[in-house]
C-alpha cells in the first residue's frame, strides 16, 4: 500500500494554486527589482555622457593649443574630425576625435562657442529626455553657475 502513495504522488503534477503562487512571487520580485535597476542605468548614462564631455573637452583643448582659438559655433564638434574651412595645415593637427561622438541617448552634443556659460565653449547633452534646456541636461558646467555674461552682475 505505501509503495503505490509514493509512486502516485511522483506522478503528480503542480496544481494551478501552485503555479499561480510561484507566478505572483516572481511578479513582486520583478515589481521591486527592475525598478531599482532602470535607476542604476540612467545613472551609469548620466556618468558615460559626463565623461564623453570631459573628452570632447580635452579634443576641443587640443584644437585650441593648434589653432589658436576654439571651433566655431558654425564649424561645431565637426571641426574636430575634418579640418575647417579657412584653417591651413599648420592650425590643423586633426583629426581630434575618429568621429562625431553621440550621447549615450544616441544624441548629438550641443556646441557653442562662445559659451552662455562658459567664456571659451558650452558642450551639453540633452539628458534623458532628450530635449535641450532642461534640468536633465548634463554639461560641462555647473548648474548653479551664472550664464558666462552674467559673472560679472
Amino acid at each position: 500500500m505505501m509503495k503505490r502513495w509514493i509512486y502516485a504522488s511522483r506522478n503528480r503534477g503542480f496544481t494551478f494554486i501552485e503555479i499561480m503562487l510561484v507566478v505572483v512571487i516572481i511578479g513582486i520580485l520583478m515589481a521591486v527589482i527592475v525598478p531599482r535597476m532602470s535607476g542604476r542605468t540612467r545613472g551609469a548614462q548620466a556618468s558615460a555622457a559626463k565623461m564623453s564631455i570631459k573628452g570632447i573637452s580635452t579634443a576641443l583643448g587640443s584644437f585650441e593649443v593648434k589653432a589658436g582659438r576654439f571651433p566655431t559655433s558654425q564649424e561645431g564638434l565637426q571641426a574636430l574630425v575634418t579640418k575647417p574651412n579657412g584653417l591651413n595645415d599648420d592650425e590643423w593637427d586633426g583629426p581630434y576625435l575618429s568621429e562625431l561622438p553621440k550621447d549615450p541617448w544616441k544624441e548629438e552634443f550641443i556646441y557653442k562657442s562662445p559659451g552662455e556659460r562658459n567664456k571659451d565653449f558650452d558642450l551639453v547633452s540633452k539628458g534623458p529626455n532628450k530635449t535641450e534646456g532642461d534640468d536633465d541636461d548634463i554639461g560641462n558646467y555647473s548648474k548653479d553657475a551664472p550664464a558666462a555674461g552674467d559673472a560679472g552682475n
